[in-house]
This record gives structure tokens, sequence and C-alpha cells, in this order.
């Protein structure tokens, strides 16, 4: 073992549990590459994808409200650097793979195609014949043959851990995800959860009063108002937002903690044969469903939201259309791809590729109709 990889093993055993992934029990790539002589694989994954025009993309992609509405809401970018961080926060309490998890964190949503869920039905619908389209097998497209930045092998050559993160909860074999893809998924969970209702909130498609019906926002505020006194307005909604993603990540840390030792779990494998074990305690959880209810009927389904989704779905739909009754619009290396992968196929590769403003940019370019 060169000695830079022995060191980058050695440091890990010194700071990660045995239930955490260690980057020497990797199990590769698909194709091998030799070492590097000091980052850990999962570090290489994290930069890859950083480095990639998938992940710059995502900048200009809407994460729940599209740009029409304002520019102080969440795109995808924002919300993946915020998945990031908490669920870098959430692996270092746990003593779990941080490299892991960052390069999980910046992936998970690089399959997202323009305007959010929207476009995702979208394609999902003009692909119906075709298995579908989902953000998921989409990221696994992206990171395994269409990013284009090494000669010596398609797409990024991501580590199979990585890979497999993009998969379901349970696998086959009836076994969960290693943890480390667990704490992004509880990441998500929190961090949506908390800044899709500041966005609406910042946006006034809903007030704070309404939120503060809701048992999980009122029970933070109840835990402010303990600690700071009488806040109101603006600097309640503040002191709310940290306290809820505090308080999240504190009664899962405190179960999976819990669990973890109860359990006597002692390798990645032993945490994959007990099932989920980062989630929120069962009265919390039942409080986010309740949130994400809400959430749902007051704000994903506003008249507005829904209005700008519509434009965007109905624009997205004859873009699908128009590509593949016109290939000869696609780009050469699109163009070149329609003989193994097949025309709609690729057409949905593309127009997945854009973001929003270059979705609707050629829209009008090709229609003469601009968008909202």
């Amino acid at each position: 073992m060169p000695q830079a990889i022995e060191s980058i093993a050695v440091r890990e055993q010194k700071l990660l549990a045995p239930y955490a992934m260690h980057s020497a029990q990797s199990a590769g790539r698909e194709h091998p590459e030799p070492e590097h002589p000091y980052r850990s694989p999962f570090q290489r994954d994290r930069d890859r994808i950083a480095y990639s025009a998938a992940y710059r993309r995502l900048s200009g992609k809407t994460q729940v409200f599209t740009g029409e509405l304002g520019d102080y809401h969440r795109t995808r970018l924002t919300h993946t650097i915020e998945v990031a961080s908490v669920a870098r926060t959430i692996g270092r309490a746990l003593a779990l793979n941080e490299d892991l998890i960052e390069a999980l964190a910046l992936v998970h949503d690089l399959g997202h195609p323009p305007f959010g869920h929207a476009g995702e039905d979208t394609l999902d619908a003009a692909l119906r014949d075709e298995g579908g389209f989902s953000h998921n097998a989409q990221a696994l497209r992206i990171v395994r043959e269409l990013e284009t930045r090494y000669h010596q092998f398609p797409g990024l050559n991501l580590t199979r851990e990585v890979l497999a993160g993009q998969g379901t909860r349970i696998d086959h074999q009836g076994e969960a995800p290693l943890l480390e893809v667990q704490v992004v998924e509880a990441a998500d969970s929190i961090t949506y959860d908390t800044h899709d209702a500041d966005d609406a909130l910042e946006l006034e498609l809903l007030s704070l009063d309404e939120l503060l019906t809701q048992p999980l926002w009122s029970g933070a505020a109840a835990r402010v108002r303990r600690r700071h006194g009488g806040l109101a307005g603006i600097e309640l909604r503040r002191a709310v937002l940290h306290e809820l993603i505090d308080w999240q990540v504190g009664d899962l840390l405190e179960r999976a903690s819990a669990r973890l030792a109860d359990e006597a779990i002692d390798s990645p494998e032993a945490a994959r044969r007990s099932g989920i074990l980062i989630a929120a305690s069962p009265r919390l959880a039942d409080q986010k469903q309740e949130l994400e209810a809400f959430l749902r009927r007051r704000v994903y389904r506003h008249s507005e939201v829904l209005q700008h989704r519509q434009n965007a779905q109905a624009a997205l739909a004859q873009l699908f259309e128009g590509y593949v009754a016109h290939p000869e619009w696609l780009p050469a290396r699109f163009a070149d791809r329609v003989a193994t992968t097949g025309l709609t196929r690729t057409v949905a590769d593309y127009l997945a590729g854009m973001t929003d403003r270059y979705a609707w940019r050629d829209f009008e370019q090709r229609f003469g109709r601009s968008g909202p």
C-alpha cells in the first residue's frame, strides 16, 4: 500500500467509527484507476462532482420556486450546499465518513431537469413508454455517461459507494443503504422542510402566523421563546428557522446514537442489516409529515406556483416534441448518441441538462414565443 494511502487509512481508523465506510473498504470504481497520492477516493469523488458542468448548472435550476417569483429563494445549488452542510454536521457527530457524505450530498440532486419537479413530471410523461424519467436515475446517467471531462473513461468514474447511494432506500436483499447515504437523505428532509417554508414566507405565499399553527413550527417557536423571550416578526422567524435545523439534527443524533449503541453496530455491513438507523424520532417524524402536508396544500399548490408550473411544463413538453421532430437541432455530441441511446432518451438527456433560463431562451428561439 503506498505510504500516502496508508496514512489516509490510519487517519480514518483514528477518526471514524467502525460502522463508518472507510476508504480502504471501498469497492472501487467501474473503470480501475491508480490511487491518488494524497486524496482519498471519496475526496476525489467530491471534487469531480463539484467541478462538473452539471453541478454548476444547478445554480440556474428551480428548487421549488422559479426565478419569475423573485431571487431570494433557493435554487437547486443553494439547496444542495445547505444539505451538504447539515449532512456533514450529522456525519461528524456520528464519526462517519464526511468525504463520502459530502460527495453524496453534492450529487443527490444532480439529475434534476429545469423547472424542478414540474420538469421531472413532464419528462417522465414524455418517456412513459421507455421507463420514464427520474432525477435519481438521471444523476447516474450524468456521472456515468454524459459528463465528458476525462479521456480515460466516460462520465466521472465515481466510486461504487456514491453510485449505489442514488438507489432505493432498501435494496432487493432487504438491506438499508450505508449510514452515510442515510445521513444525506435525512439532511435533505430537514433542509427542505425548513427552507421551503422560509422561501414561501419571503414570497408572501403564506404568513408566519399560519406556519405557527403547525406543531413543528409552534414547538420550535416555544423553544426559542423559552430562551430568548418575546421575539416577534423577522427576529422570531429567523430564530425559529435556526431552531428547526438544530432541533431536528439533535433529535436525529440522539435517536441514532442510541440505536447504534443498543444494537452494538460494529461495521458498515451490520449497519445495513439493521435497517434505517438515521431517522427522526416518531413524534418529530409525525410533525414533519403534518408540515409537509400543509406545505403541499398551501405552497406547492398555490395558484401562483401552479401557474408558473403549468407554463414551464407546456414549454418543456413543446421543446421535447420539437427536438424529437427535428433531431438536427441537437448539438453534435448528443446527435452522436442517438444511434446507441435512442432519439427520445437522447432528447430528454439534452433537455434535462438545461437551466431554466436556457430552456426558456431555447423555447423562444424555436417557437417565437417568450416565457414568463
